[in-house]
């Protein structure tokens, strides 16, 4: 028992076990490395990895990142949802492009936006292969139920704990390694439901498994009902065109294109009287899940003659887009079910 060293264990295991041939393990390129951070916070890799690739291919570079407007990145992301990662990694991509090389130190890649303590570590020790620890969810998962820790995480007194733990544990040797194989051990093996126990480098070492409470950890608070909020969406049509309108840069779905949404009852009337709208029969319900709530999206359809379409896209300050054209700049997943639901 005394001779059981955590990372040598994790290491042996993940030489034979773990994941090798994701598109953005490659040395001496901590750009691929950082977009893949971002991309993956809150999301998983068999989403990110539908997403990766186009972008690389796009934006192959910080500068060819940094050097773009948001409007050129926007379309690009839509769909992974979080769109705030994507507004602070085109900032701070700006930001590198101008210095013209990438920070050197965890407190040089924490001074950018949207880089916390973790990613800061992932990308010193994935993307430069310098020392760094991580703390993501995947860790926080490992280590708790390897030490059996019934703390709550949420609270900072236990976050540093946990961070002086894993600090501890976390070789200098191999680092970069070691920082794959910890995410890999908690994505594939320590799962949050049903780890698979049996397969798992620690399992006779584990104390959480030892006491049969491996999935009770981590500690979780109970969770609140989800708010249900309602909106109407109005689906205004001409031709073969909609009246698409951009969001504003910051907030929800920042910076996206999205018919416009009315979240008191008496714009549409506003709508109707002042651009002449003509209501059409079909309407269509959709509902969208964010984390804090869900929104129930009520379609009206209208149809706005030729001689209006002008009027309309100066005064509501929009435009005139195919669901074609409106995708390729960018939409979200909400406006995408919109447009299937009306396929169908």
């Amino acid at each position: 028992m005394s001779d059981f060293c955590f990372s040598d264990a994790l290491l042996t295991w993940f030489d034979q076990h773990g994941r090798h041939d994701l598109p953005w393990q490659v040395a001496d390129d901590p750009y691929k490395v950082w977009v893949s951070e971002i991309m993956l916070q809150q999301t998983q890799v068999k989403t990110v990895l539908q997403y990766f690739e186009r972008f690389m291919t796009r934006f192959p570079t910080v500068d060819a990142l940094g050097s773009a407007t948001w409007d050129d990145g926007a379309p690009y992301w839509a769909g992974l949802g979080y769109y705030a990662r994507a507004r602070n990694l085109h900032k701070a991509a700006g930001i590198v492009h101008r210095q013209g090389h990438f920070p050197h130190d965890l407190d040089g890649w924490m001074a950018l936006p949207g880089i916390g303590r973790s990613t800061a570590g992932a990308l010193m020790s994935l993307g430069l292969r310098q020392y760094g620890v991580i703390m993501d969810g995947n860790v926080k998962r490992v280590l708790s139920r390897f030490l059996a820790l019934e703390d709550d995480f949420s609270k900072p007194v236990n976050e540093r704990m946990l961070w002086q733990i894993a600090t501890q544990l976390c070789p200098r040797q191999r680092n970069h390694d070691y920082t794959q194989a910890i995410m890999d051990l908690g994505a594939t093996i320590c799962t949050p439901k049903k780890p698979l126990c049996l397969y798992c480098p620690m399992q006779q070492h584990c104390k959480a498994h030892q006491q049969g409470i491996e999935s009770e950890l981590p500690f979780k608070k109970p969770k609140k009902p989800v708010p249900i909020r309602h909106a109407k969406v109005l689906l205004i049509q001409s031709e073969q065109q909609w009246f698409w309108q951009q969001r504003d840069a910051s907030g929800l779905w920042g910076g996206l294109w999205c018919l416009p949404i009315i979240e008191h009852s008496g714009e549409i009337q506003q709508w109707v009287r002042e651009y002449g709208l003509s209501p059409l029969a079909q309407n269509v319900q959709i509902s969208h899940s964010f984390t804090h709530f869900t929104w129930v999206l009520n379609v009206q359809m209208f149809h706005v003659e030729h001689d209006q379409k002008e009027h309309l896209m100066s005064a509501a300050a929009g435009e005139w887009l195919s669901p074609e054209e409106a995708t390729s700049r960018g939409i979200p997943t909400a406006m995408k079910k919109l447009i299937s639901a009306l396929d169908s």
